[in-house]
Order: structure tokens, then sequence, then C-alpha cells
């Protein structure tokens, strides 16, 4: 029940070797467009994916509330996609999003500079300079979003279990090498866990959207944390009703699950705002 993550630099065979991987061995293939529609049904705009999605986000609009709405509803539509195992999801920071979950094998496929301009010249008829510039803007970008959604280098190739140069190899050829690995080095007893693990943090996942952006319960930086069959909420609050209150609609949402509050009561938090 394997989940594998594809991150990949642009032109360097991503979504060929991640559909191609798919294909081999069976599995549900989550790409972008999929990942999109999700979140345009929880009601992130287009707007908002353009100014979110795999792109550095402007100063001010790092800090606004509506890039907490699109993160955090892009974890749960990466939760709830995964849950059932034996898939591939490419991009939108995925590998960042289940780092910790035992089960999953995160895969970076590069190439060389050369390659990836030859690769995009010839796929658009692009002159060497539109090529450059497209490039560039996308390495900027998506190095952007994930030091402003996660604060890793995903160029760093520490973070991932396997770099993949697909310079000199098709997308079929990435895809045995990939298959082959995940074969012989994923656990079946881990990745039970980690669907379980995913299972339990969908959950949590949902109660906080539902708290902040559904209901707009007044709780400041609101997250939920799992551990067995508990859930924990946290954040800041000005009022114990408020906390009351979420964590009676939390426990309605969560059946045979512990609800705990971690949220701090702060009277004054508003004056700071």
């Amino acid at each position: 029940m394997a989940i594998i993550t594809i991150s990949r630099q642009i032109a360097a065979l991503g979504d060929e070797t991640a559909s191609e991987l798919a294909r081999q061995m069976g599995y549900t293939f989550i790409n972008r467009k999929m990942i999109e529609a999700d979140l345009l049904k929880f009601g992130i705009t287009e707007e908002k994916l353009r100014k979110y999605d795999e792109r550095k986000p402007g100063f001010w609009a790092s800090l606004a509330r509506d890039r907490d709405e699109y993160f955090d509803y892009l974890r749960e539509t990466i939760y709830e996609r995964v849950k059932d195992g034996n898939c591939v999801c490419i991009g939108r920071g995925s590998y960042a999003i289940l780092s910790d979950i035992p089960g999953c094998y995160s895969v970076r496929l590069v190439a060389p500079d050369p390659v990836r301009l030859s690769r995009l010249m010839k796929e658009f008829s692009w002159t060497e300079k539109q090529a450059m510039a497209l490039m560039q803007e996308s390495d900027q970008n998506r190095m952007g979003y994930h030091k402003c959604f996660f604060n890793i280098d995903n160029d760093d190739p520490s973070i991932y279990d396997m770099v993949l140069n697909t310079a000199s190899i098709t997308a079929e050829q990435a895809a045995k090498i990939v298959a082959n690995a995940c074969e012989n080095s994923i656990d079946p007893k881990a990745s039970s866990v980690g669907l379980k693990l995913i299972a339990d943090r969908l959950v949590a996942q949902r109660i906080v959207n539902h708290l902040a952006f559904d209901l707009k319960l007044p709780i400041h930086f609101l997250e939920a944390t799992t551990a067995d069959e508990e859930i924990v909420l946290h954040g800041v609050a000005d009022s114990p009703a408020v906390i009351e209150k979420a964590v009676s609609i939390a426990q309605s949402m969560a059946a045979g699950k512990k609800i705990t509050s971690g949220i701090s009561i702060v009277q004054e938090y508003k004056t700071y705002l």
C-alpha cells in the first residue's frame, strides 16, 4: 500500500515518469489537475491558485489569511487523495506534507540545465532565450513555494529517498528504476502504520478547516496534532467559551477519539493584531 511522491524540476520528465510509474505499478496517478479540482471545490478561487499554487508568494501574500486557507485545504486534499495508498502523487509539496509518514517514498527528478533547455525548446518551438526565461522562472517559483510553505530547500537531495537524473534515460526507464527501488525498500507493515496516521491527520485537518473556514471561530493559528487516538487543538483565543465550542464541535466530528485543547487564552490578543 505504498505512496510515492514525485518532486521535479521543469523539463526533467516529471509528469511523464510519474504517469508511467503509476501505470507500471498499477497505482493511482494523482496529478496537478486533480488536486486543483479538489481545491476549487473547497472554495479556493482561481485567483488564489494563481497566487499560491507552486509559486513564490509576494511579501504581503505570504502573510495573508488566504495563504493559510490554501495551505490547510491543500493538506486536506493530499491526505484525502492518498489515504488508500497505492498511489503516485506529483508536485504541490506532497513529499513535504507526507515526509514523516511511514511507507511513503519520495523521489526527486532532475536534469542538467542544457538538457532541460533543449527539451523546452523542442516542446514549445522556442528560442533558447525563451526557454531559459521559463526555466529560471519555474525554478525560482518552486524554490519560493517550498520555502514559504515548508521552510525547506527543494533542491536539497538529503530530503528525498531518491534523486534521479533523467538526462540520458527515458520516462519509462526512470519509472522502472523507481518502481524497483520502492518494491525493494518499502515495508508493508510500515505502510499500514502510515495509512493509519494519514487517516488520523485527515480527520484532524477536516476539523481545523471546518472550525476556521466554515464556522470562522476566532481562534488564531489554529492547528491540530494527532497521537494514538487523541487529537489536540492548538492556537490562540481570547475566550474560554470559544475553546469549549471548538472542542465540542471537534468531538462531534471525531467519534471514538479524545479531543484535547492546547489552545492558549490571551485576553488582550486583539490589541496586538
